[in-house]
């Protein structure tokens, strides 16, 4: 399977999960949506990733850190954040059924602008990239994991980027709404009006249709 299958299929899953509002996705059950695992792939994934249980408000990276960590949110909401001016500004949300890494500390050694912080109780699933890439070499079938957390970040990216390049307000809020249908009652209103690059006043004409 290609790239731009994997991309598509990874959209759809994740569409499929925010439609239905799932608010678990086991690590297993994410992988065998997009590859075929045996037995002995699945104890080792299980045994490589370290589970995490993280009450609301726990910071998982701080701005400016070194993380060399790749995160899968199986259950939860979470969101990355940068600072600037002073003002904590909201990147992106990350449900679950999602992985995230911190790109520039990764794979280019230079630390990230963005935090990552929890926005409910969840369950992280953690492996350092390093762990993940030897542990890929050991078992090829499994080389499609890699991607998939990079596809992730990719896309992340460029959603964003779309976002506040070519859409309106309304446009970006519509499109948060298709990716994440429940986020207004999982995320406080000023960190999505930071997402949306609007103010909460904006925000609120917006739902009531005044804008």
């Amino acid at each position: 399977m290609g790239i731009r299958q994997e991309i598509a299929m990874l959209g759809h899953s994740q569409k499929t999960a925010s439609a239905h509002c799932i608010t678990f996705m086991d690590l297993i059950l994410y992988l065998k949506q997009h590859m075929i695992l045996s037995p002995e792939m699945e104890a080792q994934v299980q045994a490589a990733f370290k589970t995490e249980e993280l009450p609301k408000g726990s910071r998982l990276l701080s701005p400016d850190n070194f993380s060399q960590k790749v995160f899968y949110v199986e259950k939860g909401a979470t969101r990355t954040y940068y600072v600037k001016d002073g003002k904590d500004i909201t990147h992106s949300f990350i449900l679950e059924g999602s992985f995230f890494i911190s790109i520039e500390s990764a794979f280019f050694n230079s630390p990230s602008p963005y935090g990552a912080e929890v926005l409910e109780q969840s369950i992280i699933r953690t492996i350092p990239y390093q762990d993940l890439e030897k542990f890929i070499d050991d078992f090829q079938p499994l080389q499609k994991l890699s991607r998939l957390v990079m596809i992730n970040a990719v896309k992340t990216f460029s959603d964003k980027l779309y976002s506040i390049q070519f859409q309106s307000a309304q446009e970006r809020y519509n499109s948060m709404l298709e990716k994440f249908p429940d986020i207004m009652l999982r995320a406080p209103l000023g960190h999505i009006a930071s997402y949306l690059g609007i103010t909460q006043e904006t925000l609120s004409r917006i739902r009531a249709g005044k804008v």
